[in-house]
């Protein structure tokens, strides 16, 4: 598990999630609050954080477990 969180803040695995979880976490706002955006409300902040988060932990987690696959 330590080794887990190392290779979790690699360079390498930590921009390749950030860059997955602003596409996908555009995209699922996009999809979820779509009502919200063509009728000019206010976006739910709580659902739009988790729509990045999510993408985010689960990239970082897939980049860090092939990394550390690769190193054995």
């Amino acid at each position: 598990m330590h080794q887990l969180l190392r290779f979790i803040v690699t360079k390498q695995v930590l921009l390749g999630a950030i860059k997955v979880s602003l596409l996908v976490g555009t995209l699922l706002n996009l999809i979820n609050q779509w009502d919200y955006l063509v009728s000019a409300q206010s976006l739910m902040i709580g659902h739009t954080l988790m729509n990045y988060l999510v993408p985010f932990c689960v990239s970082a987690y897939s980049g860090a477990r092939a990394l550390e696959t690769k190193n054995r």
